[in-house]
């Protein structure tokens, strides 16, 4: 379900989001870099930096998605890091010199030591980025000031350890699977949890194994990307643009009410049809007649046609229409589409929901734009158009 392709200079190029699987020895700009040459594009971006040592899933933003971009860099992240225990350096991980060696002390520490300071770190703190990093000061990056020899004071930023799975401990080596906010530095969180161990510590890898509803499951290298590219397939790999919007309710507007939504304009509780049908003919998803109806379908011009209820209760929940059977009766709802594994992945769209916000698809089940629900006013306000 991908927007319109359009004229940009290069080719006709759809609008959506590819999931990176980023490998050593680049940067998140070579691998900006890299896709516009394959892809013909100019308009890429990448949704959030990946250290040229570590690997994995690096969403990137084509055409129109660029847009959400900033939202996809807002997103918590999973990664998976193993930390070495006694060792500190200059950049934090395996890269930099040694300034400290403690591994004989290292070596006396109990596994459950370790442990338990570890998961002393699950909750929020007060975190110093690291100096090798892209952050700026006064306009100059830190790494750049680290690599002239320059150290500047740094602050500290409140970040939020969601939780940190230990998978595996042969010390001084402990591999962790972390689930953190943005902005969190795993070379940091080793260092700290090194140095509140007495002992020191660095990152010796990293892979980032999700952002969002992007994981290494579905990611690609920059080689298998040119081959779909080749193979004139990228619609296989390039995911619709409300990816990013998962878990928030969805509307879809009459067909009288396109020029509306298309216009950016305000819309009406009677521009919403009562249902969104996502496996069936555009031609029949929405009468242009129908009354708006929440979590329900009047009428029976699509027997058992599969539908997304719009309640309030259960934004996005799997419907069947039982129209067949009772012509005019509402959606039966089954149950709410699986959206991960925990439920954080819900938690990331509370903050948007409360703000009333939907997703607005257009009368050919096309996702145009997101808007704010103001129910006291019967309205619906246009927040990001996608068009």
């Amino acid at each position: 379900m991908f927007a319109d392709s359009r004229e940009n200079g290069y080719c006709d190029m759809k609008n959506g989001i590819i999931n990176v699987y980023k490998e050593r020895g680049f940067t998140s700009f070579d691998v900006v870099a890299k896709l516009r040459g394959i892809l013909h594009e100019k308009k890429i971006g990448h949704t959030g930096t990946l250290d040229p040592d570590a690997t994995g899933v690096l969403p990137v933003c084509v055409g129109n998605a660029t847009k959400v971009c900033a939202l996809l860099t807002d997103k918590d992240k999973v990664y998976e890091t193993v930390m070495h225990l006694g060792l500190t350096t200059d950049t934090l991980d395996a890269s930099g010199t040694v300034l400290e060696d403690c591994s004989s002390a290292a070596a006396e520490l109990s596994e459950e030591t370790v442990r338990d300071v570890i998961l002393q770190f699950v909750g929020t703190y007060d975190q110093v980025p690291p100096m090798y990093s892209a952050l700026k000061v006064n306009g100059k990056k830190l790494c750049d000031l680290a690599r002239a020899g320059v150290t500047v004071e740094r602050k500290a930023r409140t970040v939020t350890i969601f939780s940190i799975d230990i998978t595996k401990m042969e010390l001084p080596l402990v591999t962790m699977r972390v689930h953190c906010s943005k902005g969190t530095y795993i070379r940091s969180l080793c260092a700290d949890i090194g140095e509140r161990l007495g002992v020191g510590g660095r990152m010796d890898s990293l892979v980032r194994t999700r952002v969002s509803a992007f994981t290494l499951d579905n990611a690609h290298t920059l080689t298998e990307i040119e081959a779909y590219r080749d193979r004139e397939a990228l619609d296989e790999i390039m995911m619709p643009v409300d990816t990013v919007f998962e878990g928030l309710p969805k509307r879809q507007v009459k067909p009288e009410a396109v020029r509306l939504l298309q216009n950016g304009n305000r819309l009406s509780e009677r521009d919403i049809c009562a249902y969104i049908c996502v496996d069936m003919p555009a031609e029949g998803a929405c009468e242009a007649d129908e009354a708006y109806a929440v979590g329900g379908r009047n009428g029976a011009e699509e027997p058992g046609a599969s539908c997304v209820c719009n309640s309030v209760e259960e934004p996005g929940a799997s419907c069947v229409c039982n129209s067949a059977e009772e012509p005019g009766a509402s959606c039966v709802c089954n149950s709410v589409e699986e959206l991960g594994s925990v439920d954080t992945r819900m938690n990331e769209m509370d903050q948007d929901t409360q703000k009333g916000w939907v997703l607005m698809y257009d009368d050919q089940g096309i996702f145009r734009a997101v808007y704010q629900h103001l129910p006291e006013a019967g309205e619906y306000k246009p927040v990001k158009m996608f068009l």
